[in-house]
């Protein structure tokens, strides 16, 4: 099942609404790469579990 980070489920000054969904791993690299780039965090194994725990599971968009 494909995974979704969204921004908006975190806290931000920025308001920022990007969302990223695909393979798990895709998203967690996706996501901790923007979270680096755009919210200032530092890269490591903490932001990447702290990632992968706020993924959500795809909602099914095609039957």
């Amino acid at each position: 099942m494909r995974k979704v980070a969204d921004c908006r489920d975190m806290p931000s000054e920025s308001g920022c609404t990007l969302t990223i969904a695909g393979e798990e791993e895709e998203v967690v690299r996706a996501a901790s790469e923007h979270a680096v780039s755009v919210h200032g965090h530092t890269d490591g194994s903490e932001l990447r579990e702290g990632v992968r725990g706020m993924l959500k599971d795809e909602a099914p968009q095609h039957v």
